[in-house]
């Protein structure tokens, strides 16, 4: 959100070796100690892929288990095997356990359904010297996942009368001007953002400065909300300044993208605060040359570091959309010259008033493209992200064509009436998929922002509102009064009434 309005409030890696085996990864949240019986479940036609997050002396693992078969699967046990003297550490989102080289991991009580045509993961931290192949003999419950349906045996299956998890979250990539799913379908991201993994960590306060825990996820799942936005911190992802800082700050967000993901909410991984000295700035302008405030643009020192680093541990996971740069305003520094302004926006470099040298679009498209990452990208447009009329004409170049428009709305900005948006914002809709990445008013009600989503409705438009945070709503922006997700009045009532009457097929 612009830096005006959100300063009114406390805060408004190493490469990863993939392998692809026929057997989808699983990736589990940390707590609870209870696994299913998955030894009774049967064999199923799956694919598991792992990917490793190595720092030399020790590596994350993330392994995911995809169900390619026509029915669900109840209760699920991972093996593989380590060549060299892997050791395992902690694990999360199952049960991890180790007998010499042999690794097992078994679900959870949330995560043991796996719908068809789905998949869960789950994750382990492990120390090694020497090499560090990946695994090459992956089987589920008993059987080798080799993307066909094992034998039937005689085995007895375990029946049970809980009703089964939600489904994961959905693989997503662009088709023209829509997001869609593996099977074509339309989807929007429709839900909030939910901030705090850009400003805790390098303001003393830890990770989040509220629960990421199942009942948080449950709280956010009584408003129908089918995508979280996390604004995140580059110098905290790479250990340069704030605490917690490199491989704890990277956990704690895999973490809770894996909870989020598993209960069937995509995730936005938005870079948020950055790197980059701009002390001649206005007044209102942050100075510290460190993340600890919002700059006109991403830095060339850390940036395409910083995504280089999401990609490689995000890859493979197309349920997470990548949103580049929070809201770039790099014209502040040419007296607010918008075509001097596109150019840096794409090209970065040594921009005109800038002092420190500039990432563009393009820069970390290329870092995230350079990992094989083919997650949606989201790019936001000048102004904070709130002009978009020269979005097209500057569009980075994607190897896989899979981008998204970044729109920005508040009640404050240039861009605030369905006129406006008529001339501005739906020719784009026409071109490329527009994803409302954040949007409020500066007030506690609710009848901007539901102006705006009725417009976007009609327009196949993602939104995602500003913010799951309980810091009481008396200038806006605030959703909830506690992290039960009790709705404040107006804008958070209107907002859950209407996602509430909402699908993210885009069919009320």
């Amino acid at each position: 959100m612009p830096e005006r309005v959100r300063n009114r409030r406390p805060a408004l890696a190493a490469l990863a070796a993939v392998g692809s085996i026929a057997c989808t990864t699983l990736m589990a949240v940390a707590g609870g100690s209870w696994a299913s019986d998955a030894s009774a479940a049967g064999a199923f036609a799956c694919r598991v892929d792992y990917t490793a997050n190595d720092w030399g002396s020790g590596f994350g693992a993330k392994v995911t288990v995809a169900n390619l078969g026509s029915s669900a699967v109840n209760g699920w046990t991972l093996t593989y095997t380590y060549a060299g003297n892997q050791t395992l550490q902690n694990g999360w989102n199952g049960t991890w356990s180790q007998s010499g080289k042999r690794v097992t991991v078994t679900n959870l009580s949330w995560n043991g359904t796996v719908p068809a045509g789905g998949s869960v993961s789950a994750g382990a931290n492990f120390s090694y010297r020497g090499t560090n192949a990946k695994p090459t003999d992956f089987a589920v419950n008993g059987a080798a996942c080799t993307g066909t349906t094992p034998p039937t045996t005689t085995t007895p299956t375990t029946t049970t009368t809980t009703t089964p998890p939600v489904g994961a979250a959905p693989a997503l990539h662009v088709s023209g001007n829509k997001i869609v799913t593996a099977k074509g379908e339309p989807y929007r991201l429709l839900g909030v953002s939910r901030s705090s993994g850009e400003f805790a960590c390098v303001q003393g306060k830890g990770m989040w400065d509220g629960p990421v825990d199942q009942a948080s996820v449950n709280a956010m799942k009584t408003w129908n909300i089918h995508a979280v936005r996390i604004p995140l911190n580059e110098e905290c992802w790479l250990g340069v300044n704030g605490s917690p800082g490199g491989a704890t700050y990277q956990q704690n967000v895999k973490d809770y993208v894996d909870r989020l993901t598993a209960n069937g909410i995509n995730v936005i991984l938005d870079l948020h605060w950055t790197w980059g000295a701009y002390a001649n700035g206005p007044d209102w302008h942050c100075k510290d040359e460190h993340a600890t405030c919002q700059k006109p643009m991403p830095d060339a020192r850390y940036s395409p570091q910083f995504w280089a680093g999401v990609a490689t541990a995000f890859k493979g996971n197309n349920a997470v959309v990548f949103d580049l740069f929070n809201e770039p305003y790099p014209e502040i520094g040419s007296d607010w010259n918008k075509t001097l302004g596109w150019q840096c926006w794409r090209d970065g470099g040594t921009c005109t008033g800038l002092p420190y040298e500039t990432a563009g679009m393009q820069d970390l498209v290329d870092a995230v493209r350079g990992t094989g990452a083919t997650n949606v990208l989201m790019l936001g447009g000048l102004e904070w992200a709130n002009d978009m009329r020269e979005w097209l004409t500057h569009k980075p170049i994607d190897p896989v064509n899979n981008i998204a428009a970044s729109w920005h709305a508040y009640s404050f900005n240039a861009c605030a009436t369905e006129s406006c948006w008529d001339s501005q914002v739906a020719p784009l809709a026409q071109q490329v998929p527009v994803v409302l990445g954040e949007f409020g008013q500066d007030n506690c009600g609710f009848d901007y922002m539901q102006r705006l989503v009725d417009w976007a409705d009609a327009h196949s438009v993602s939104y995602l509102a500003w913010t799951w945070n309980p810091w009481g709503c008396s200038t806006g922006a605030v959703l909830i009064k506690d992290w039960n997700g009790t709705p404040e009045p107006g804008v958070g009532e209107g907002f859950k009434a209407h996602l509430l009457s909402q699908n993210p097929n885009g069919t009320p």
